[in-house]
């Protein structure tokens, strides 16, 4: 993407993101409500089916354009996370999804009939240890009969489709623990009673549940690519959610960042602007250089990601980078406003427990740097 065209898709964002003032994402916070009018805004100007090839009715961009879309909504002062799945699902079902199931599925999801927004591999005896999931997807003739159960699963209220792990072989019959797992695209509006779904209550409104799986059935034909091979799909679906996340929290850190700056200026104590006194202005510059850094290597991830070269280091790693600087702002940002800080007029302090999510979620960043020192530095595994 060239610098014209970054800078026009980057304007059209901001104006879209303009009719959702703080007060709307505040408002939704208040009341734990699904920002649908936004969503719906979205995906009728197409943007949340940016990957879409075009030939099933998407824009046909690429990773760089679907970062800068969800960098601008948090820069703006919204809140990504409510949508983002559908893109960086995408990646499970375009690289390895038969012409069959593309069809089926992308362009139904491309024209706003389907959403998929619902991503189910975690599990609560698993966290971040994905290949000891124990929900079972059993092969009786022509579908799977799936049991077990999910956590923190987010959106499932507002999505027609789910990308589903489990596993299909048991972990005592494979010699690879990372053998013997599949993934599957469910139909939540034919599961019935078969999907139970309790809400978890967090700190911040996203919303997310625990899943219960009880016998559902699911057709074999809607299984995505081998039986076995799911966890290596799953992987590369996970490159495009680190820098995507990662342009999210790009994002927040230059709200932080911008808002800073204005109250910096205008806010006057002791006959002074406060960004005058060397312990507001230096967190905040000290926060910007690093969020640059941030940029520099999501941009170098993005690059590789659209090349179709190994990005998972450099995907890793701006996530790591991004979300740091974006929490590091957050405290910085609350330090400059002090109590205003604190006031949900603000916006500040909605934005503060967002930012938190991503040291710890979807991966955790000590995982991160376990990934590094193994995969990239040689060191011996840590665990």
């Amino acid at each position: 993407m060239n610098a014209e065209v970054d800078v026009e898709l980057r304007e059209q964002i901001r104006k879209l993101c303009a009719r959702y003032p703080s007060e709307y994402w505040q408002k939704c916070d208040r009341a734990r409500v699904y920002p649908e009018k936004f969503v719906q805004e979205l995906t009728d100007a197409g943007y949340l089916a940016c990957l879409i090839p075009e030939q099933y009715g998407g824009a046909g961009l690429g990773i760089r354009e679907a970062a800068v879309i969800l960098e601008e909504i948090h820069r703006s002062g919204g809140n990504a996370a409510a949508c983002h799945a559908q893109m960086y699902t995408m990646g499970t079902l375009l690289r390895h999804g038969s012409p069959e199931q593309k069809e089926r599925w992308l362009t139904g999801i491309a024209s706003g009939a389907l959403r998929l927004q619902a991503f189910a591999v975690t599990e609560p005896d698993a966290g971040s240890d994905t290949a000891s999931i124990s929900t079972f997807a059993e092969r009786k003739g022509d579908r799977y009969i799936v049991n077990g159960k999910k956590i923190f699963i987010s959106r499932m209220q507002h999505s027609d489709l789910m990308v589903l792990l489990a596993r299909t072989t048991p972990r005592a019959d494979v010699e690879k623990r990372t053998q013997g797992l599949s993934v599957f695209v469910v139909d939540l509006r034919d599961a019935g009673d078969s999907v139970h779904v309790q809400p978890v209550d967090t700190m911040i409104n996203h919303e997310t549940n625990a899943v219960f799986f009880d016998d559902l059935e699911v057709p074999a034909e809607n299984r995505i690519g081998e039986e076995g091979n799911g966890f290596s799909y799953i992987l590369g679906g996970m490159n495009a959610e680190r820098i995507l996340l990662a342009s999210e929290s790009i994002g927040d850190a230059s709200f932080f960042i911008d808002r800073c700056k204005r109250y910096a200026n205008e806010r006057v104590i002791f006959d002074r602007p406060i960004g005058q006194n060397q312990g507001i202005q230096f967190p905040i510059a000290g926060a910007y250089i690093r969020a640059q850094g941030a940029i520099a290597v999501r941009d170098r991830a993005v690059a590789l990601y659209d090349a179709g070269e190994p990005c998972g280091a450099e995907a890793n790693m701006s996530k790591f980078l991004a979300s740091e600087v974006a929490w590091e702002a957050a405290n910085v940002a609350m330090d400059t406003f002090g109590g205003y800080g604190m006031a949900e007029e603000f916006g500040i302090e909605r934005k503060f427990r967002e930012a938190r999510l991503y040291l710890v979620a979807p991966v955790a960043n000590n995982l991160v740097l376990s990934y590094v020192g193994q995969h990239v530095l040689g060191l011996p595994r840590s665990f």
